[in-house]
């Protein structure tokens, strides 16, 4: 069974089939036949999956790498460079949107702080030390000004 082989969810196999990035054979009753080449067809998308590539990208892609002894390997592929210099751009332009969002989240957890350890506030709120910084160091909220 594919799923046992892969670690991969029957769910998850049938959408990479829908998503085009895995194609079984098909039998006269349905059932889907699945190759030593798709269990390193799975692998190989699981690879890029976690390198950020959207289904899209794998699509375009994975018949530019091959399985060398359960490794990854890049192929020749004219447009390989090019697209993983695209996708390694758009997932550095997310890792700097998402680090404003922090720093954002952080300015408002700072000023949240300040207030509620304002006494009377605090008596209106009740205790404040289920609060807990983002990054899990009060040194976080003395350098944000919301506790001395």
């Amino acid at each position: 069974m594919m799923a046992r082989r892969t670690g991969v969810s029957r769910r998850l196999l049938r959408y990479y089939e829908e998503q085009s990035l895995l194609r079984p054979t098909r039998l006269a009753n349905g059932y889907r036949e699945y190759s030593d080449s798709d269990v390193v067809a799975v692998r190989n998308i699981r690879a890029m999956l976690a390198a950020g590539l959207s289904t899209v990208a794998i699509a375009r892609l994975i018949d530019c790498f091959h399985d060398d002894d359960q490794e990854i390997v890049p192929a020749s592929c004219p447009e390989l460079i090019n697209s993983l210099n695209r996708e390694r751009a758009r997932v550095a332009e997310a890792i700097s949107d998402l680090r404003a969002s922090q720093q954002a989240l952080d300015a408002l957890f700072a000023a949240a702080m300040r207030v509620s350890t304002d006494p009377e506030t605090t008596a209106e709120m009740g205790s404040t030390s289920h609060l807990i910084h983002p990054g899990g160091s009060p040194d976080f909220l003395e350098e944000n000004g919301a506790i001395s």
